[in-house]
């Protein structure tokens, strides 16, 4: 068998805040949950798993790779609903967004204050 990623687990302050937060900036369907979790099912079949874990949150970093038409709307959702972002994961280039490796890219916080990148072009 070959290996694919699938799940994580995000912690969160609110789960349900964030993984509306996740579903609407990314226009991503409600998936079933269950236990602790409010789950999000990528379109590729990983699962997020929000949840609220009884200890203090540390920031993680979490990329996801979208199309350009995506990028578009969901980089307009953040504009609009005010979301603090940057080009650079320093956070020294505040409200823009970057054109690294042939993409571009964006970096902005969750709800949880979790770091996100999301990019139109993979690295490798």
């Amino acid at each position: 068998m070959s290996i694919s990623f699938n799940h994580t687990i995000i912690a969160a302050k609110d789960r349900a805040e964030s993984a509306k937060f996740f579903r609407t900036l990314f226009e991503v369907p409600e998936a079933p949950s269950w236990g602790p979790f409010t789950n999000v099912q990528l379109p590729d079949g990983v699962l997020l798993q929000f949840a609220e874990p009884p200890v203090e949150i540390q920031m993680q970093h979490y990329a996801f790779l979208v199309d350009d038409e995506l990028f578009d709307r969901a980089y307009r959702r953040l504009c609009d609903t005010g979301v603090e972002h940057w080009a650079d994961p320093q956070m020294t280039r505040p409200g823009e967004t970057n054109t690294g490796h042939g993409g571009r890219g964006v970096y902005f916080k969750d709800p949880a204050g979790h770091a996100f990148e999301m990019i139109t072009r993979p690295y490798l």
